[in-house]
């Protein structure tokens, strides 16, 4: 059996993988290398396209496609389904990762961490324009409620924060095993509510898009808008003129429409950008390895 991955992998998860197939790594051609292969793996960077399997020659001995990570936004499921091609993902393995994140960049948007670093950079003691705000007594406003979102839910909660929370498509078992009280609201609520608002949603036909100018405009004014979900949820540009004109205080992203992301939203200095680290700890690829490798062996034994 050959097994080709086509993104960054850890050593480690090469070598578990190793021991079930012959691991073709990144390889030049990706569509030859398919007319071959079984298995392919892939993280954010490939995408899986129609074109890309009709490339390959139809892809007739492909029997799975598996994504390292949490989306699959990357990967035409239709069209590997219309083939036969089983796909899977690892959507357990990064949650804490991404969760802790979130928190972290919370904190340092309302007590200025950026800002701090950067004047301490060159040689500016700001200390009197550095006056912050405690995420504590905040109200946290969580849009999509599963893995992520809870967790995001029960480590603010912690630190003295309200919870409230929306969810698209909510489960009758959402917050009940949490020992944080959290309220759910209505969409139009969270936002109006809201000190900061943080996005735990797929991106799909449902949700992309729905922090439009019209969503950001129901936020409180001086309120803080995070995003380590997928970039298309968010509408950039209505979020430039947000944080421009004063409507946000600040945002916080890790993910983009376009990646690598070079657009206008960088001349803000009130918006903390990082380049979709929110799955990038050791912890947690080491996680996204093993539970990959249990998740193949599982579908090759069916």
């Amino acid at each position: 059996m050959n097994i080709v991955i086509s993104d960054d992998m850890e050593k480690e998860t090469i070598d578990a993988l190793g021991t079930i197939g012959k691991v073709i790594y990144k390889p030049a051609n990706l569509s030859e290398a398919l007319k071959d292969t079984e298995v392919l793996i892939v993280r954010s960077a490939t995408k899986v396209t129609k074109e890309l399997l009709e490339n390959a020659g139809g892809t007739k001995k492909l029997k799975i496609v598996a994504r390292a990570g949490v989306g699959l936004d990357n990967v035409d499921v239709r069209a590997c389904e219309e083939r036969g091609i089983t796909v899977i993902n690892t959507p357990a393995a990064s949650s804490n990762a991404v969760a802790e994140l979130v928190i972290g960049t919370m904190i340092c948007l309302l007590r200025n961490v950026q800002k701090a670093h950067l004047q301490m950079k060159t040689s500016v003691w700001g200390k009197k324009g550095l006056m912050g705000n405690e995420i504590g007594g905040k109200t946290l406003g969580i849009i999509g409620f599963g893995r992520i979102g809870s967790l995001v839910a029960e480590k603010a909660g912690a630190l003295g924060m309200d919870i409230i929370a929306y969810d698209p498509k909510p489960r009758k078992d959402a917050g009940g095993n949490s020992k944080i009280n959290i309220k759910f609201v209505p969409l139009d609520e969270l936002l109006n509510s809201a000190d900061i608002v943080t996005i735990h949603v797929a991106l799909n036909p449902e949700t992309k898009g729905m922090m439009d100018a019209k969503a950001i405009a129901k936020m409180k004014n001086g309120a803080y808008l995070i995003n380590a979900a997928r970039g298309g949820i968010v509408d950039e540009d209505a979020l430039y003129d947000a944080c421009r004109n004063g409507q946000l205080r600040g945002a916080a992203l890790d993910v983009y429409g376009n990646e690598p992301y070079s657009g206008r939203l960088l001349e803000l200095d009130n918006i903390l950008f990082t380049p979709h680290i929110g799955a990038s700890t050791k912890e947690a690829q080491k996680r996204i390895g093993k539970e990959l490798v249990e998740r193949l062996k599982q579908e090759l034994e069916c």
